[in-house]
């Protein structure tokens, strides 16, 4: 599919082929059915098609994280929805408060342009509402439907990369404040951090242009990541009298590859430290935004660590930034 909408006619496929076995993905969901893809002429019906999808996962992530919590759609005080793949207005989260039974007095918080990083930011940002209204329920919701944003006649590197790396998911995040009971134990947010790194705007993100979001990917990424993660993290970790032999389990977003062979290198991790992420990279992709989420539900349902100890959930977007989150398990 790949090869007849985003390869100009003729191109040699051995490099598509190449990036694509490169990648580690053994499997990946999409939006819609392979062949729907060749119909799609404008960024217009690209849209639509996000909006519909949007809507119809993000309502199937969000009752599925409110069941797994004991609550209700009546319970959730606030709402923010996260995607850097489609554009909504209404945004999507307000499509959902019908069809969910959310009460129409609802906070509402639409996010784009986060990407990746959106996961981990999204559960910092509910943790600072919540510091401010303990009493309340906040819902964190990803829709990153990435196979809508194939590009065609583009057989750039960043494109075939991108084609090769990204899948299309969501995931749903439900918070409470430290005045609401729970019905379900998890993991308990003990502190967060955001970095943006100077002068590396053009490493990471979309151009805008009339067929719609063409990816930029510089192949530097994963030097940025080796120059200032390790340093960051051992600062924030430091501010709460940690370091990162303590870290019982690391929440790593699955950048791709590269990326994740220098987390890997610049924090020492040990051998295995990041397998749930590899996993869920060969298992569904990198789902941007929604990525680092799967990884944290995979190691709360696969490998849990030990009660009371810590962990550290990390991701990485455009900016270029980083974001830390650190647990208590």
């Amino acid at each position: 599919m790949v090869a007849r909408v985003c390869l100009p006619e003729g191109t040699d496929r051995r490099a598509l082929d190449r990036l694509h076995d490169s990648a580690k993905v053994s499997t990946r969901h999409t939006a819609l059915p392979l062949d729907a893809y060749a119909t799609l002429h404008d960024f217009g019906a690209v849209n639509d098609a996000f909006i519909e999808g949007a809507v119809s996962l993000g309502a199937e992530a969000v009752r599925a994280a409110l069941r797994a919590a004991g609550l209700s759609p009546r319970d959730v005080d606030f709402l923010m929805f996260t995607s850097v793949t489609g554009i909504a207005t209404p945004s999507v989260d307000a499509r959902l408060v019908g069809p969910l039974g959310l009460r129409p007095d609802v906070k509402r918080v639409p996010v784009f342009g986060l990407g990746c990083v959106a996961g981990a930011a999204g559960i910092a940002r509910l943790h600072d509402y919540l510091l401010g209204h303990p009493d309340d329920v906040a819902v964190l919701l990803s829709v990153e439907l990435c196979s809508l944003t194939l590009q065609r006649n583009d057989a750039s590197p960043a494109s075939l990369v991108a084609s090769g790396l990204f899948g299309d998911g969501a995931a749903a995040v439900v918070a409470c404040g430290a005045r609401r009971p729970a019905a379900v134990a998890g993991p308990a947010v003990m502190g967060t951090r955001s970095h943006l790194y100077p002068d590396s705007e053009q490493a990471l993100g979309w151009d805008i242009t009339g067929s719609g979001f063409r990816v930029v990917l510089d192949p530097g990424v994963p030097d940025l990541v080796r120059k200032n993660l390790a340093a960051d993290v051992d600062e924030f970790l430091a501010g709460h009298g940690l370091r990162r032999a303590d870290i019982t389990a690391w929440v790593c977003h699955p950048g791709g590859p590269k990326v994740l062979e220098a987390v890997e290198e610049a924090l020492e991790l040990p051998d295995g430290a990041l397998d749930v992420t590899w996993r869920s990279l060969a298992a569904v992709g990198n789902l941007s935004s929604a990525s680092v989420l799967h990884v944290l539900r995979d190691t709360l349902t696969v490998r849990r660590p030990p009660a009371g100890t810590a962990g550290l959930l990390l991701a990485m977007g455009p900016g270029f930034c980083s974001e830390l989150v650190l647990l208590r398990w």
